[in-house]
């Protein structure tokens, strides 16, 4: 991960004399410097602003430097709108209102009107406020006293959004090969996508991958081996199909790491010149933080990276996932979650272990080695980003994940249960009426609201299914969407 900060611009006005902004500027550094020590991201003050150019200036150097991943404003005193203008119509980084004040309480026995003066933010955030409102930005209001956990906790999600657009905005998608045949919710207008969400996807042909895993040696298959026995429990015998893996593995780094990708994608449809389908490959390169897509499913394979960097410590607990099949048992419906080879171990609620098993789809010609576990319990999300022509929309569902209420012992795969929110059977429905792909992303680090800042922040639509989903009130909500996003 690059470095990244934010950057805290405070707004006040020179009507107040030097010392009041001698003032505002003490306080705002130490604010931020606060902030900084529970904050996933470094909060940097900047400027308190009391003029046009001085805020245009501020922004137009946060919007070129690779470190700023956002601005957070908050208006000490009051700070005329009008000298916001020039700057905020020229972001491009995003945008966080913290609408708080520097003491939280009144002091009752010594207010007058010269602490009045100084401690106004409840005055300068409106008129702050109804300029955001005015220019119509996208931007994350968060209200409150700003030592409180609670604000903190908003604060840090914001900004663990925030980092995904700049991930985004940086994104790199590397196809081996093209998307399964006659497959529709795995296509998607990559030209709209680079415009709307930075990403850039190219193709490389399976041939220069061979070509690559023929340079890899011995040696480094070896190093490779190290990290799997230090990682994984060896559960095969089939020694080679694991050096074959690593091999797969060290040349895919090798070629991403050289076109700066982040992300990749390929099909058990186009292995011409190699004897497994990448299954352990994979699921190790996503645990160091890179994005996959089976089946040449691009989009996912970006959001995966996406999610990934949003989550704790910029490489969270989240995966490329596929839902495979139902336990509908009444009173016991669940998801059984899945892929043929592909889940990556941050999900694994125990040490994964390496198996072979053979695979009957595709062209393998020999067992792929694979890291199977089950997925650990705990609250989280499965996210789709689909092409509705014309417009993007991301689908995000809640949902329970239980350790797996059946034992599975000719499973050769990695899994995850859960119940989709509110039931599994409305969940489903809401899920296909809004016409969410059978490829998703689950994560236990990145929240529902995450997602919603992240599409706010990139401007594309956003659905949510939750305890409260219906599927009659879904359906309005995806109407009343259709017609503006129509517009827009």
């Amino acid at each position: 991960m690059k470095k990244r900060e934010f950057w805290f611009i405070v707004g006040s006005q020179d009507l107040y004399g030097q010392e009041v902004l001698d003032t505002v500027a003490e306080r705002s550094a130490e604010m931020a410097a606060a902030l900084s020590e529970v904050l996933p991201y470094p909060l940097v003050y900047k400027v308190t602003a009391q003029s046009n150019a001085q805020i245009a200036e501020t922004i137009r150097e946060a919007n070129y430097c690779p470190e700023c991943a956002g601005i957070v404003t908050w208006c000490h005193t009051f700070s005329p709108s009008k000298m916001w203008i020039n700057g905020l119509v020229s972001l491009q980084k995003p945008y966080c209102h913290l609408a708080t004040q520097y003491n939280r309480e009144i002091p009752k026995d010594e207010i007058d009107m010269d602490f009045m003066n100084l401690n106004q933010a409840a005055h300068g955030d409106r008129e702050h406020g109804f300029i955001g409102a005015r220019l119509r930005l996208p931007r994350k209001v968060i209200a409150g006293y700003w030592k409180d956990e609670k604000v903190q906790k908003r604060l840090s999600d914001w900004m663990r959004a925030a980092i995904g657009v700049a991930v985004s905005k940086e994104m790199k998608v590397m196809r081996f090969g093209d998307n399964m045949r006659e497959v529709a919710v795995t296509e998607g207008d990559k030209v709209e996508v680079q415009i709307k969400l930075g990403w850039q996807v190219n193709t490389w042909a399976v041939g220069d991958l061979v070509k690559e895993m023929d340079a890899v040696t011995e040696a480094e298959i070896d190093a490779l081996m190290a990290e799997y026995e230090a990682s994984y429990d060896i559960a095969t015998d089939n020694i080679a199909a694991i050096r074959y893996q690593a091999k797969e593995e060290i040349a895919m780094k090798r070629m991403m790491d050289r076109e700066g990708c982040k992300a990749f994608s390929n099909t058990f449809q186009d292995l011409y010149g190699m004897e497994q389908l990448p299954g352990l490959a994979s699921q190790h390169l996503m645990a160091q933080g890179y994005g996959y897509g089976g089946e040449g499913d691009w989009k996912v394979s970006a959001m995966t990276a996406i999610l990934k960097a949003m989550g704790e410590g910029g490489n969270g607990a989240s995966a490329f996932m596929e839902d495979y099949t139902y336990h509908l048992v009444e009173g016991q419906e669940y998801s059984l979650g899945a892929h043929m080879l592909e889940v990556c171990p941050s999900l694994a609620a125990d040490r994964p272990r390496i198996e072979t098993h053979h695979l009957g789809i595709g062209m393998n010609e020999k067992d792929p080695a694979r890291v199977v576990f089950e997925g650990k319990a705990g609250k989280g999300i499965v996210v789709s980003l689909i092409d509705m022509g014309g417009r993007l929309r991301l689908i995000v569902q809640d949902i329970e994940a239980v350790k797996p209420i059946l034992p599975m012992p000719n499973l050769p795969v990695a899994r995850v249960m859960w119940r989709a929110l509110p039931d599994l059977t409305t969940g489903v429905e809401c899920w296909i009426t809004a016409g969410g792909a059978h490829h998703t992303v689950l994560s236990y680090d990145v929240t529902a609201d995450m997602m919603r800042d992240w599409a706010r922040m990139m401007d594309i639509e956003y659905v949510h299914i939750g305890a409260d989903t219906t599927p009659e009130k879904l359906e309005e909500e995806l109407l009343v969407k259709d017609l503006i996003w129509k517009l827009k």
